[in-house]
């Protein structure tokens, strides 16, 4: 008899992907806007003669914002429920794009990040969704379909900006009207197919200033596992983050690609992420553990930072000083240009030594940080809400997610400063230094009781 019982497949064992499929098409395509805009932000800043320090700082607008925002947003998702925050995050997403689309100056780009910051829980208010319909054994797979959505949104995101520059000229202009015709979309699937998660009974009161201060953020991190793991999440999006936003700038500098020609790497990056988060970790979580997945996830990211900053500086065949100089010129050379480089704040290669190694080389570095990057933020959230309570899910993960947002606006502005004062590699062995303290202290930190809500 006992034989008998324990050959029925227990139900919690297997993901329902039938209550996960429709915030997973939200969030595709809310993700297909911000993935537009990506790989041709850094470059759209630098035809309006950003450095890579303001870039840096542009960069770090949004998630600067986001961590005041997200922690709110989280709360008020715990006692208002997930549909109407998740309402509010992606109007203001759209606001974003739209202000970004009409920008005509450098501060119509801060204003737009900013604006897209303060309401931007979309993400974290996702996760809480996916987080109320998964159980302990499949959540971390669950939260891995979010990254299987970032890495759909940077296959399709990026062909979408490219076509969108190659019909318009290389007019920055137009991917940002088209993110925002995915956002709206987005809006419009939220309010017909998600239903709502939180059951009332399940709510909490925010009856004290407290429950939505910054207070609850130094309370988390007091608890000895939970603020250990929010502490790693800080680090590797630190040096994962210097790796995301300083891309554009180090392919432009290294390799000579422009948007377009950047919107192929990410299409590739995005080819790793969806075949990790969309099937591989859900096999290596079941078999391996999330404290197993950590550790491999920090020594894929510090083999392909490693990688990544020793780039040679080889531009591909088909690069041109000239054109490129040209189309990140904006329009705005100075009189007698030919080509405009006085306007460029980024240094560009020459046309000489043209060839495929370095375009090669980053495409195999892309392989080890897409895979770390894949792998650390859905094993780290999952591993948190398995030692917190239920009514503190949503919190925590917007806890998680203000910190991401912090180390996102501090890695643009680290790197950026790198970048410009030392060289275009420095940001990736700075990133590389970060990872090998984060994997020497994941080997007895990880160690620490765990799945026991503290």
């Amino acid at each position: 008899m006992s034989t008998a019982v324990n050959s029925i497949p227990q139900p919690d064992e297997k993901l329902d992907f039938k209550k996960i499929l429709p915030v997973f098409v939200i969030i595709l395509i809310d993700l297909l806007g911000l993935t537009i805009i990506i790989p041709m932000l850094a470059l759209y800043a630098a035809s309006f003669g950003a450095n890579a320090v303001t870039i840096g700082f542009l960069g770090a607008v949004y998630p600067a914002a986001q961590v005041i925002g997200a922690p709110f947003l989280g709360r008020l998702s715990d006692r208002f429920g997930r549909k109407p925050v998740l309402i509010l995050s992606q109007i203001g997403t759209l606001l974003g794009f739209l202000l970004l689309g009409f920008a005509d100056a450098l501060w119509m780009f801060f204003l737009a990040r900013l604006i897209d910051g303060l309401s931007g829980a979309n993400i974290s208010t996702a996760q809480a969704v996916i987080t109320d319909s998964t159980t302990d054994k499949t959540r971390t797979q669950g939260l891995g379909l979010v990254g299987a959505a970032f890495g759909i949104g940077f296959v399709f995101g990026p062909v979408i900006s490219y076509v969108a520059l190659s019909l318009s000229q290389n007019d920055y202009h137009a991917p940002a009207f088209i993110a925002a015709g995915f956002s709206f979309i987005s809006i419009l699937l939220t309010i017909l197919l998600l239903k709502e998660t939180l059951p009332k009974e399940r709510r909490v009161n925010l009856n004290t200033r407290r429950e939505i201060s910054l207070s609850i953020l130094f309370d988390t991190l007091k608890k000895p596992f939970v603020g250990f793991l929010l502490v790693v999440m800080f680090f590797q999006q630190l040096a994962f983050g210097m790796f995301q936003q300083m891309l554009s700038l180090f392919t432009l500098n290294r390799l000579g690609l422009n948007a377009s020609g950047n919107a192929v790497i990410f299409v590739f990056v995005g080819i790793v992420v969806v075949a990790v988060q969309g099937y591989f970790i859900g096999r290596w979580s079941r078999k391996f553990g999330e404290k197993w997945l950590i550790r491999f996830g920090l020594i894929m990211l510090l083999a392909g930072l490693l990688l990544t900053a020793l780039t040679p500086r080889v531009p591909v065949p088909w690069y041109s000083q000239a054109s490129v100089a040209a189309e990140l010129s904006g329009g705005r050379s100075m009189p007698g240009e030919t080509p405009p480089m006085q306007s460029l704040a980024v240094d560009i290669p020459s046309d000489a030594n043209k060839g495929l190694l370095g375009l090669g080389w980053i495409l195999v570095a892309m392989i080890p940080a897409a895979i770390g990057g894949g792998v650390l933020q859905p094993s780290i959230n999952s591993l948190l809400t398995r030692n917190v309570s239920v009514v503190d899910i949503g919190g925590t993960l917007g806890i998680s997610a203000a910190l991401l947002s912090a180390a996102n606006a501090f890695a643009p502005v680290i790197g950026g400063v790198l970048f410009q004062r030392i060289y275009s590699g420095a940001p990736y062995l700075f990133g590389s230094l970060v990872a090998v303290v984060l994997v020497l202290i994941s080997l007895r930190g990880l160690e620490k009781r765990a799945h026991q809500p503290e």
